[in-house]
C-alpha cells in the first residue's frame, strides 16, 4: 500500500500510517498477544490525561431542510482531563477552521461571518464545573461551552469505555490509556448563530469521543 500526501489530507495519512504500523507490529509479535484485540484493561485510572487529538473526535449533527440530518466534525482538537474522586478538570479546544463537512464549499460558508467567524473566534472551548456519577461507568459532566464569543452552560452524558496500560505501542500513543464518549446537545440560537432558519436546525448534537493519555497521577 502506498500513501501519497498529495492526494490524502494531512491527518488522514497520519491515520493510515499509524495503521500501518500497529498491524506490523502486531503480526510481527512486537507487541502482547491481547493487544491485538479489543479488551477493557484494569488498574487505578487516577491521574491527569493530556488529549491525544490522534484518538479524539467531536462530531456533530443538526436538521438540514426538515427532512435530513447533517453531519459534520472538526479537525483539530486539543486539551486535558482529570476525572479523580472529588476533582474534576476537563478542557477540551477546538479550531473553529477545522469544521469538517465533507464539503469544501459550505465548510467555507460555515467558517465565514454569518455562521462561526472563524477569524473573529479562532476557538470552541468547554471547561467544565462539576461532574457526577451516574453509574459504575457513567456520569453527567457539566460545564462551560464557549462557540462564537458566547459562553454558555452545557452537560454531557459520559461513558467510560475502558483504561489500560498499553506502553509498548511507540511513542506518542504508548502509555496509561483511558478513553471516555461523551453526548450532549445545544441551540446555536443560543451561541448568536442564527443564519437560515428555516433551512437548519435550531437543535445541534454533539458526539465527543476522547482518548488521554496519562502523564501524571
Amino acid at each position: 500500500m502506498q500513501i501519497t500526501p498529495g492526494i490524502m489530507k494531512p491527518h488522514l495519512v497520519k491515520a493510515a500510517t499509524t495503521a500501518l504500523l500497529l498491524l506490523f507490529l502486531v503480526f510481527n509479535g512486537s507487541l502482547p498477544a491481547w493487544s491485538a484485540s479489543y479488551k477493557n484493561g484494569s488498574g487505578d485510572p487516577s491521574g491527569l490525561y493530556r488529549i491525544d487529538p490522534d484518538h479524539t473526535s467531536v462530531t456533530f449533527t443538526v436538521g438540514h431542510a426538515g427532512v435530513a440530518t447533517a453531519v459534520g466534525r472538526f479537525d483539530t482538537i486539543s486539551g486535558h482531563y482529570r476525572l479523580d474522586p472529588g476533582k474534576t478538570d476537563v478542557v477540551i479546544n477546538i479550531a473553529t477552521k477545522s469544521i469538517d463537512t465533507n464539503h469544501p464549499m459550505r465548510d467555507k460558508d460555515l467558517r465565514g461571518p454569518d455562521f462561526f467567524d472563524a477569524k473573529t473566534f479562532p476557538t470552541i472551548r468547554f471547561a467544565s464545573t462539576r461532574f457526577k456519577k451516574t453509574g459504575k461507568k457513567s456520569g453527567l459532566l457539566v460545564g462551560k461551552l464557549t462557540i462564537h464569543g458566547k459562553t454558555r452552560n452545557v452537560s454531557f452524558k459520559v461513558h467510560e469505555v475502558g483504561a489500560a496500560d498499553v506502553s509498548a505501542l511507540p511513542k506518542p500513543w504508548g502509555g496509561y490509556l483511558t478513553g471516555y464518549d461523551a453526548e450532549g446537545s445545544v441551540r446555536r440560537s443560543d451561541f448568536g448563530i442564527t443564519t437560515y432558519p428555516g433551512m437548519i436546525g435550531d437543535k445541534v448534537q454533539i458526539y465527543i469521543s476522547v482518548e488521554g493519555i496519562r502523564e501524571k497521577k
